[in-house]
């Protein structure tokens, strides 16, 4: 997100948005939600207020005289009305959604009050997250893994075996795996840049090993641009595979192997490699690595997934086994 060229933007916002995207080093995709969650916000509060005519388009209402004595006369009844609100009257939010608006919120109110100290209280600080349902990922058996893996033929076989191993080994997210350079693989492991720019070394198998060599046998940069004669993968237009590519490679497949597209996407491959790892004994920190997670509860969503592992684990206590006849007194 290139932020010179946003021009209704007050100047505390602006600085907001910097202070992310140079000294913490968040996404583009990061900082336009925080963008476009604060700028809702400051909407909603004009129209709350009646600062704005009430037949003002909402995407009209200009926020760039936005100062602090403004955002200092936040009300934290205000905020939880902001929580659910749409400018789309018959729109109803999600969840996820009203949880990401929160958040935003509260990370500005942080920065205004620990970062910059220009306010004396931070009214967020009271403001409680919405009750998102908590439900586990969706993932493929091992089974499934298969059948999708031998589905990979043809002219591009080679690189959609590669996409899907590194998927669902590595779980690589996929816009680190359509970033990937031919420089980012090693022996055994890949650089990989991950959210907010952070670099991280992923591990991989033999099987992964096999697969990368076997589509570099096959890599055709003779007619790829530019820009993408160091991607790791190129797409049939001759530059480098793009999300939307991958999405639709992937789709073909799973109906190639007899499985429901409509359920799967990547980011559920990602799922998968995280749900095997712990079915066959990674420690949750150790997944935590691997994922590139930043907290933890993030990865533990994932220890509710194995039931069976549990129920193991329960019975591997000698002392859960004990009848009570058996308990020396």
């Amino acid at each position: 997100m290139n932020l010179d060229q946003i021009n209704d933007i007050p100047d505390i916002l602006m600085e907001f948005l910097e202070y992310h995207s140079t000294v913490r080093g968040h996404s583009d995709r990061t900082i336009a939600a925080y963008y476009t969650d604060l700028k809702i916000l400051f909407r909603y509060l004009k129209i709350r207020r009646r600062l704005v005519p009430r037949d003002t388009p909402f995407h009209e209402i200009d926020i760039a005289d936005v100062d602090l004595d403004f955002i200092r006369a936040t009300k934290i009844e205000e905020l939880y009305r902001y929580q659910s609100f749409s400018p789309e009257s018959a729109q109803t939010l999600s969840a996820s959604s009203r949880c990401r608006r929160t958040s935003s919120v509260k990370s500005f109110f942080n920065y205004l009050c620990n970062k910059r100290h220009l306010l004396e209280r931070n009214v967020t600080q009271e403001l409680d997250m919405p009750k998102r349902q908590a439900s586990l990922p969706r993932y493929l058996e091992e089974s499934d893994c298969e059948k999708l893996l031998n589905v990979c033929d043809g002219p591009y076989g080679e690189r959609d075996y590669c996409i899907l191993m590194l998927f669902m080994s590595c779980g690589l997210r996929v816009s680190e795996l359509v970033g990937l350079n031919v420089t980012d693989v090693y022996d055994d492991h890949l650089r990989v840049l991950g959210k907010g720019n952070k670099e991280r070394v992923v591990f991989f198998g033999e099987g992964c090993r096999e697969a990368i060599d076997d589509y570099l046998m096959v890599r055709n940069v003779e007619n790829v641009d530019e820009k993408g004669k160091n991607a790791l993968f190129i797409s049939q237009k001759n530059c480098r595979f793009g999300v939307r590519g991958v999405q639709q490679m992937l789709d073909k497949k799973l109906k190639m192997a007899g499985l429901d597209a409509s359920r799967y996407s990547p980011h559920k491959l990602r799922h998968t490699a995280a749900t095997l790892m712990l079915k066959n004994g990674v420690d949750t920190r150790a997944l935590q690595e691997v994922l590139g997670h930043s907290n933890l509860n993030t990865t533990q969503i994932y220890t509710h997934l194995d039931n069976a592992a549990l129920h193991e684990a329960a019975m591997a206590n000698p002392i859960g086994r004990k009848h009570k006849s058996e308990i020396d007194e």
